[in-house]
């Protein structure tokens, strides 16, 4: 395995593991105070665990080298792997909507939650932040879209539980229990908008597109810099991974 995929791996491994804790911590420390917001971030953090698993399969058909049937090698693993983590965000986050609604039209006697959820939400936001630049950091590193997702999933993370501390606090300050499921239909929200995201800049690498189109200007000034070589055109430029597939036709004197 090359030095790109080991380090993606090794970030995957870290990612688990502290997005398992998280999510233990705030499921179960969530549902003893009480707090349907705390217990919806520690699904957000369950998401994330179930992102890094699929990370890791990717990675295993990744670094299969190039066959009779696959002449490019096996790269769009990682662009699959991308779609299918936006697809999972997205079903955690209707999940966690529906049942914030639901636990909104039936709740008969609402309960506040205990200063635990504050406590929680607290060292939620801490680990993300410490998880999310790690993520980036590699993913910029190692050019690898599914780590950058990841981080990016996380960053957003960062600000759901910043909602959730700020919910609870004014959940039990202002005695309250409907802010509470508030909070957590604004983070379904958030995550489902999250996985739209993800999933439209998987679609474009999957589409042949590229995402910044600047990659064109890019290569026109590459060719003006070879001798002799003029007037690029029917240039198509697409993502692979952290690599770009680039063809285009060129002119140069007949006389050569």
């Amino acid at each position: 395995m090359n030095q790109r995929l080991k380090q993606i791996k090794t970030a995957s491994t870290i990612g688990i593991l502290g997005n398992a804790a998280l999510a233990l911590v705030k499921g179960i420390f969530g549902y003893i105070a009480g707090s349907l917001a705390v217990v919806g971030d520690g699904v957000d953090s369950a998401t994330d665990v179930l992102s890094f698993i699929i990370i890791f399969f990717a990675l295993k058909i990744m670094a299969q080298g190039p066959d009779e049937k696959h002449s490019y090698g096996h790269y769009r693993a990682e662009a699959l792997a991308t779609l299918f983590i936006a697809f999972m965000i997205l079903f955690a986050g209707v999940q966690l909507l529906i049942l914030a609604l639901v636990r909104i039209i039936t709740a008969t006697e609402p309960t506040l939650p205990s200063f635990l959820a504050v406590t929680v939400s607290f060292v939620s936001i801490v680990g993300k932040l410490l998880l999310a630049l790690y993520q980036f950091k590699t993913g910029q590193k190692t050019e690898s879209a599914m780590l950058i997702a990841n981080g990016r999933n996380m960053l957003a993370d960062l600000y759901v539980s910043l909602g959730v501390l700020l919910g609870t606090f004014a959940t039990i300050t202002l005695r309250i229990p409907l802010i509470d499921h508030l909070v957590a239909m604004l983070i379904a929200a958030w995550i489902i908008w999250t996985a739209v995201r993800i999933f439209l800049d998987a679609n474009t690498e999957l589409m042949d597109g590229v995402k910044d189109t600047s990659i064109y200007q890019a290569v026109f000034d590459a060719v003006d810099q070879v001798e002799n070589v003029t007037n690029p055109h029917r240039t198509r430029i697409r993502k692979l991974s952290n690599l770009y597939l680039i063809d285009l036709h060129i002119e140069v004197d007949g006389s050569l």
